[in-house]
């Protein structure tokens, strides 16, 4: 019986052990691919950086038939329509979490908004992008027409609405469950002082999500900053500097897509790659930003 027992226990070491590696490989080839990503961007980028040096971040001109480069007006239009889709986005995604987490946690209803919530993280970019372009241009348009301004329809506003209908899902997603994960006890306990449900929530569940909330959004502003497709068929696709949010403009994702296969010239296909590398930076730090707020909200 020993034998047996010291057997087992021998071959349950041996499992978590060889567990405990295939974790750090998969985490250790994480770390592999990232860096070859940077590298891979750095090393291409090279002739552009040589070439234009560190003014190509903050000049306005991006001209491939004068051999004129700057990241500027992408820069500005992918950080512009990135923060805006968040804000838009942000009543929305907590009403969701908080309906599905709180009021509404069983039933038909629930799983059927709980179902379109998913449905909508999974549809195709290029869907929104030909829903924007049929319902929301128009929108636009007919809003800029009252407000006094170019009624393009196309440009920085039409590009937020669509991608925060895209990043809700994320957030609300991710906040219903962590709202669903509160310990009854805390609510039961604020309940039995008398506290309504809008105290409970205010003061009970919200400050136990906080971290989690917040870590939410900055999953929505990730997938906002890389969007592609949707965002190149409704901002106008254009290199001039927007003056404001109903201009017409560019993400440094967009003008990659669109002018990939056109770049003929080392400076330019360098110039275009080199763009793709401020977008992993950009992507970091605001990561890293977003990681310590988390971290010190969490510790309050």
């Amino acid at each position: 019986m020993k034998t047996v027992w010291k057997t087992f226990s021998y071959k349950k070491v041996r499992m978590e052990t060889a567990f405990k590696r295939t974790l750090l490989i998969t985490a250790i080839v994480m770390i592999i691919v990232a860096l070859g990503i940077f590298l891979t961007l750095l090393i291409e980028s090279i002739p552009s950086l040589k070439s234009l040096g560190i003014k190509y971040l903050w000049n306005r001109t991006w001209d491939p038939v004068s051999n004129v480069y700057g990241a500027l007006p992408f820069l500005i239009g992918t950080l512009l329509t990135s923060f805006l889709a968040l804000i838009i986005s942000i009543p929305f995604s907590y009403a969701i979490a908080i309906y599905l987490g709180e009021y509404k946690t069983k039933g038909g209803l629930h799983g059927f908004l709980k179902n379109i919530v998913e449905l909508v993280a999974a549809v195709p970019s290029v869907i929104y992008g030909f829903w924007a372009l049929v319902v929301l241009v128009p929108m636009v348009r007919s809003l800029e027409t009252k407000v006094g301004t170019a009624p393009y329809g196309v440009g920085i506003f039409t590009a937020s609405l669509v991608l925060a209908v895209m990043i809700i899902p994320y957030a609300a997603s991710l906040g219903r469950e962590l709202i669903l994960m509160v310990p009854s006890a805390l609510k039961e306990g604020a309940y039995s002082l008398g506290a309504t449900r809008y105290e409970v929530l205010r003061h009970v569940i919200l400050p136990y999500t906080r971290s989690g909330l917040l870590a939410g959004l900055l999953l929505s502003l990730g997938r906002a900053l890389g969007e592609t497709m949707a965002v190149t068929m409704v901002i106008g696709n254009t290199s001039i500097l927007p003056h404001n949010i109903f201009s017409p403009g560019n993400t440094m994702a967009s003008v990659i897509a669109n002018e990939f296969t056109e770049a003929d010239r080392t400076v330019y296909l360098s110039a275009l790659i080199e763009l793709g590398l401020v977008l992993f930076l950009v992507t970091v730090v605001i990561n890293i930003i977003g990681k310590s707020i988390i971290k010190r909200f969490s510790h309050e």
